[in-house]
């Protein structure tokens, strides 16, 4: 996400350096760069104008303080236009009315949208502990309601079915009269979408949105149209009064640019990113947090929150409580741990969200470090039970029939036991004290209050220094 924007502002940020004070002529070189890589990102013109000509006023002048150094200073102004930019803070989903609450969601066809309804819906059942409805208004695609139909299950939430010979308006008041009666409290409404704007699709949606009165309106749009994306969802917001958006496929997008265009070109804030395929890969948009990652600073207030989520806390105690009584951490706690890894994205993922870690998480991703995890986790399952407790008995005839099971040689069975026993050494450390929420945990601390920390500075060691060891 943002790997070519964040290269090129990287780049262009070293440049200034050495000076006691930013003046107009040693930043102009760097902003004409700065200008540059958000113009190759796809960003629309009036918001790098707009994004230059704030960071150029609040730059000039500035005194460097005893602590900082022009370049600090500079990337902490443009740290700050980029915020300004993409809105000051996360704005909720506004669900506070009598149930059910109504969220109605539009979009051009293959923006993501169903998917989108699926992954919101998820997020709505664990996060915020809400009973969800989802009804599928589009008539034109029966292929969209099975489709819908087959994610409810997945995520476990009510479906209301309906059907390709129905009125969409009759198909969503129908679920809401539902939804009242079964005290449901949010209904999720997913429209029709289109190849393009046309104006048969926006008379029906119009007319839909004035049938249901929705507290919410998103529009799902997919950011990897960079700018494109932007204009679509204006389109959309003067026929429509849209509360939100939804930026999908994000994970596929190296540019950046949607995700700085959309609110100044629509005024709406962006709700939600879509971060995957995932059901489970739906995030709630940050402008603070997507800075530091544009800014290759990391996100670890996301991760930490992705652990506290998609850790399973029933292994995590009992693991917890192992390591407590004195009983060590043998491989089959190893392989959970690699498990929960994969739950949250994999390594190159958890990688990228930690600061300095840009560069590492490209390379663990181009090295295959997922394939590798998995490799491992197949070794571990070539493992007797009592190999997996007791790893000091592993014996050479041993490490040769695991290796045979598991279709590797005997050094990549040597790998993990060393690659365990590493592992037991910092779980001895962390003294059964939560495993890997304890661990992310410990980096908020580090975190500067600016960043959502409590720490007087940043991470030990400057920025990406001070981490547990890499698992």
């Amino acid at each position: 996400m943002f790997d070519n924007l964040t290269d090129r502002l990287t780049l262009a940020l070293k440049s200034v350096t050495g000076q006691a004070k930013l003046t107009e002529e040693n930043i102009k070189g760097t902003l004409r760069e700065v200008r540059m890589a958000l113009l190759e990102a796809d960003v629309a013109l009036p918001v790098v104008k707009e994004f230059i000509d704030g960071v150029k006023q609040r730059a000039v002048g500035q005194e460097v303080s005893k602590s900082l150094t022009p370049g600090q200073v500079f990337v902490k102004i443009v740290r700050d236009e980029l915020i300004r930019v993409m809105g000051a803070a996360n704005e909720e989903l506004n669900l506070a009315m009598q149930p059910p609450a109504v969220v109605m969601m539009a979009g051009l066809q293959g923006a993501g949208k169903t998917t989108s309804v699926a992954k919101l819906s998820r997020w709505l059942k664990e996060r915020k502990k809400k009973s969800v409805l989802v009804v599928s208004a589009d008539v034109y695609r029966p292929a969209a309601i099975k489709q819908l139909e087959t994610l409810a299950g997945e995520v476990g939430v009510e479906f209301f079915p309906s059907s390709a010979d129905q009125d969409p308006v009759a198909i969503a008041t129908a679920a809401i009269q539902h939804a009242k009666i079964k005290h449901i409290d949010v209904v999720i409404v997913d429209t029709a979408g289109r190849l393009h704007v046309d104006g048969e699709m926006m008379d029906e949606i119009k007319r839909l949105h004035s049938a249901i009165t929705p507290i919410e309106t998103l529009f799902t749009v997919d950011s990897m149209t960079g700018q494109d994306a932007a204009n679509t969802a204006k389109a959309f917001g003067d026929v429509l009064p849209l509360t939100g958006v939804i930026l999908t496929k994000t994970d596929g997008d190296a540019r950046g640019g949607a995700a700085l265009s959309v609110r100044h070109i629509t005024g709406k804030p962006i709700k939600f990113l879509g971060i995957g395929e995932k059901t489970d890969a739906l995030e709630p948009f940050h402008p603070d947090r997507v800075a530091g990652r544009i800014l290759g600073m990391g996100d670890v207030l996301s991760l930490i929150e992705e652990v506290e989520h998609k850790v399973d806390k029933k292994k995590a105690e009992k693991l917890a409580t192992k390591l407590k009584k004195g009983k060590g951490f043998d491989l089959e706690d190893f392989r959970d741990q690699l498990q929960q890894m994969k739950n949250m994205g994999g390594m190159a993922a958890m990688m990228g969200k930690l600061p300095g870690m840009g560069k590492m998480a490209e390379a663990a991703e181009t090295a295959g470090a997922e394939k590798g995890m998995m490799q491992m986790e197949a070794i571990i399952n070539s493992m007797t039970p009592h190999e997996r407790h007791f790893p000091d008995v592993i014996s050479g005839s041993r490490k040769k029939r695991i290796a045979a099971g598991s279709g590797v040689q005997i050094q990549d069975v040597n790998r993990v036991l060393k690659q365990h026993k590493q592992m037991q050494k910092m779980m001895k450390k962390l003294g059964g004290k939560g495993g890997m929420t304890k661990m992310m945990r410990n980096m908020k601390g580090m975190l500067p209050p600016s960043m959502g920390g409590n720490a007087g500075g940043g991470f030990p060691g400057g920025m990406g220094g001070g981490f547990p060891p890499r698992r």
